[in-house]
């Protein structure tokens, strides 16, 4: 006990002399480096305050429309860059690996991303199956909307169908998805009519016509991700291997997702103002919480307590536990991308600023950001994995309908499927919240007994697929560190290979390199 309290003592006094220590050069230069931090958190509570002062003047929905603007012009500088950023970064992080690194990379991120999001469903069904916020009436929820239908089958195979695109310049502005039409079908049905009349056996046609629902082709407005990110690696590979006839398209590549990374330190500056009116805009917005209803705030509740589970006790000891490293401090570097993922909703908006949080405030090797976070931005959805597990428990709970340890299951897989299906953008969950309520059989139009409170819970869980996604980039460089470190040594290596082999053609001498190198080192001393 008295070794403790002298340990107290002792790390008190160091404390205390670091405070007395600082100066004002200290404080300085501390706001300098964290201004851009500083002035995102700072957005976000003026933009709260705004947003509440506002909200007795009751605006029409013109005026909010315009007082949204801001926020608006920030999500469309963001999601400009999205796709060039995108391309660029995966191929050049490709094209840097060779094919047994990347495998060996690629596979540990499938394994983080799958764990995560498997522990993330399962967070969400334990949670929801012990505060039972369905619990009560359906009768407080208002009037409900259609929804429209969508087969499982069909969104599985439409996942697949949009790895590969047929056309990659209409994957930059549109994605497949399966709609269904009518089609009018004539069936000819032959009645024997000896089964009613013994002694005259006579035969008669009739012909019935009915109506049956049909897949048919169609496309949606949106970036299709999943398919650029597939082409983007393959490419990468394929330029990687290509050595020094690739090196071309690899320095172009580079240089693009440099360019793009430039364009996103000067947008960096407004994204303060965007980020204030956009959550400004939204609490303006909202409908009255005084008229939500028990059950839905309940639900709420239970999705901010799954979520805060997940974010703040699994993902950081996933992390301590893999790198022995402190989660908190790895974390305070993402601040900036986590306040962006909280007003954007989107975290294809945010992965420009994920980007440089990671590279530049935690120092992840570019070939690993490169590489993990587009993937990790379109497939790895922790946050929205949860929502959707929780949301359809409750949806059952809501119609008094008891879910057996089968259909739980069911749940579980179908909302891991669902949440890589789910496109980076605004409230994509609800669409895919269909496939999850299908697999069991529950009421599908029920989901917009939820819309209410899903802009809000849908920015909570965006900022934890951004977490999840920046722990997986820095868990993956952790254990690929060795792979790393032998490939510097093959690229140092390969570039004195190459010097080496230029040495011939370079008209001055290495005895004047050496002569030279002499009087600059004479000179020096004196």
């Amino acid at each position: 006990m008295q070794r403790l309290r002298e340990g107290v003592h002792i790390r008190a006094m160091k404390a205390k002399r670091k405070v007395e220590e600082i100066s004002k050069e200290d404080v300085q230069a501390f706001l300098k480096k964290n201004a851009f931090v500083l002035f995102t958190v700072g957005a976000v509570v003026v933009g709260i305050v705004l947003g509440f002062l506002l909200r007795p003047y009751k605006m029409s929905y013109r005026e909010m429309k315009y007082f949204s603007f801001p926020g608006e012009l920030l999500m469309r500088m963001l999601q400009m860059l999205v796709l060039p950023l995108l391309v660029s970064s995966l191929i050049t992080g490709m094209a840097a690996l060779d094919s047994k690194a990347s495998g060996k990379m690629g596979m540990r991120a499938v394994i983080y991303y799958m764990t995560t999001t498997i522990i993330a469903v399962f967070i969400g069904i334990i949670v929801v199956l012990i505060i039972h916020p369905g619990k009560g009436s359906k009768a407080e929820f208002g009037k409900q909307q259609k929804i429209e239908q969508i087969s499982p089958a069909d969104a599985f195979l439409d996942l697949i169908r949009n790895m590969f695109p047929p056309n990659l310049v209409q994957a930059c502005t549109q994605q497949f998805k399966t709609k269904y039409g009518k089609r009018t079908v004539h069936v000819t049905v032959t009645v024997n009519d000896t089964f009613f009349n013994s002694t005259n056996g006579t035969q008669e046609v009739m012909e019935i016509t009915r109506e049956e629902v049909i897949p048919v082709s169609g496309q949606v407005n949106g970036v299709n991700a999943l398919g650029l990110v597939v082409f983007s690696m393959c490419f990468g590979l394929i330029i990687g291997s290509m050595k020094e006839q690739g090196q071309i398209l690899r320095d172009f590549f580079d240089s693009l997702n440099e360019a793009i990374m430039r364009l996103v330190a000067i947008i960096m500056w407004y994204a303060p103002i965007g980020i204030l009116f956009l959550i400004a805009g939204k609490i303006v917005e909202m409908d009255d919480l005084t008229q939500m209803g028990g059950q839905l705030g309940m639900y709420t509740i239970t999705v901010i307590i799954g979520l805060l589970i997940h974010g703040v006790l699994v993902l950081p000891t996933l992390y301590f536990v893999i790198t022995r490293q402190n989660p908190f401090i790895f974390i305070a570097g993402l601040l900036q991308a986590l306040v962006t993922a909280l007003g954007t909703s989107s975290s294809s908006a945010t992965l420009p600023v994920t980007f440089k949080c990671l590279e530049e405030n935690n120092k992840i090797d570019k070939r690993i950001t490169r590489f993990v976070l587009p993937v990790g931005a379109t497939i790895n959805m922790d946050g929205t994995a949860l929502y959707e597990a929780l949301a359809a428990l409750f949806i059952a709970q809501v119609n008094n309908m008891e879910m057996n340890f089968g259909q739980i299951i069911t749940i579980s897989i179908t909302a891991t499927a669902a949440s890589i299906g789910a496109a980076g953008i605004p409230q994509a969950g609800l669409v895919t919240m269909v496939i999850v309520l299908t697999s069991v059989g529950l009421p599908t139009d029920d989901i917009t007994l939820i819309i209410a409170v899903d802009w809000f819970l849908d920015r909570l869980r965006t900022t934890t697929n951004v977490l999840g996604d920046s722990i997986g980039a820095g868990i993956v460089e952790f254990l690929s560190r060795h792979e790393l470190r032998s490939k510097d040594v093959e690229m140092g290596n390969s570039v004195l290979e190459e010097r080496e082999r230029k040495k011939p053609y370079k008209l001055i001498s290495q005895d004047s390199d050496f002569e030279n190198d002499k009087r600059a080192h004479s000179e020096s001393n004196m």
